[in-house]
């Protein structure tokens, strides 16, 4: 199965200023992350069959034409077991079906399976397939190339974000295809990577509470050396998530508002 990767102009925070729509299967095929109608999406699938959409997660940069592209093809559309009424809220349309962690997914070229990747968003999936007789992996905003990912308070959850690398780099995949950015092919030095990223800067958070630094305000200043103008909020979101990581596992105290050693 060769997965159709059509990269769409939206509205987001991604460098890239695009997300990513993949068609998995030429017939029957399972569409994913429909994130906006675009002249190129309608012309890939203007020779395809669409059965099924689904997203990676809710955002809104994933799911504008969830709606629109499930209406036109009359495909099923499904939604993370649980998520269904956030589903309907984000996408503007009741989810037909729902998946779980391993859940397949038919199409005309094979099974896709559900699996389950949380932390950058509590529903976070990612679907994996084969591939010329490897398996691969469409990963949504768990993973990028380049750069690190996102993962802010109060939706983004630390923990099962590293969680979900781990297992990833586990199964060590052939390729990973990313909702924002180019296909990875070194996916297991992709994942150490991202890993790595997190615990220097969990490692800079400590450091930053230890020398007096008590508000995510305080925390971010001292985390960051680069410049977070026009990132500010989403560098303050993510030393949130870690300062709860680290308040779970006992190596700081966060009541919400400030943080002690």
């Amino acid at each position: 199965m060769n997965p159709t990767r059509v990269p769409l102009e939206v509205t987001t925070r991604a460098p890239t200023g695009r997300t990513a729509a993949y068609l998995l299967g030429d017939d029957d095929a399972l569409l994913v992350d429909p994130a906006a109608e675009r002249e190129d999406l309608d012309a890939a699938l203007a020779d395809r069959s669409v059965a099924h959409v689904a997203v990676t997660h809710h955002h809104p940069d994933h799911v504008a034409a969830v709606a629109s592209y499930a209406r036109a093809h009359d495909a099923t559309v499904w939604a993370r077991y649980g998520r269904g009424d956030a589903f309907e809220a984000a996408t503007g349309i009741t989810p037909d079906r729902t998946f779980v962690d391993g859940t397949t997914i038919p199409t005309g070229d094979g099974p896709v399976h559900v699996v389950d990747l949380p932390g950058h968003a509590p529903e976070h999936v990612g679907f994996r397939f084969p591939e010329d007789d490897a398996t691969a992996y469409l990963v949504g905003d768990l993973a990028v190339a380049a750069g690190s990912v996102v993962v802010g308070s109060p939706e983004g959850d630390m923990r099962a974000y590293v969680a979900s690398l781990r297992r990833l780099w586990a199964r060590d995949p052939e390729t990973l295809y990313p909702s924002h950015g180019p296909v990875i092919d070194d996916t297991r030095e992709t994942c150490a990577r991202l890993i790595a990223h997190r615990r220097d800067r969990e490692e800079r958070v400590l450091a930053a509470v230890r020398d007096g630094a008590r508000t995510p305000s305080e925390v971010t200043d001292a985390a960051y050396e680069k410049d977070l103008s026009g990132v500010r909020d989403l560098a303050e979101a993510t030393v949130v998530a870690h300062l709860e990581k680290l308040s779970v596992e006992g190596q700081l105290v966060w009541d919400g508002t400030e943080v002690t050693p």
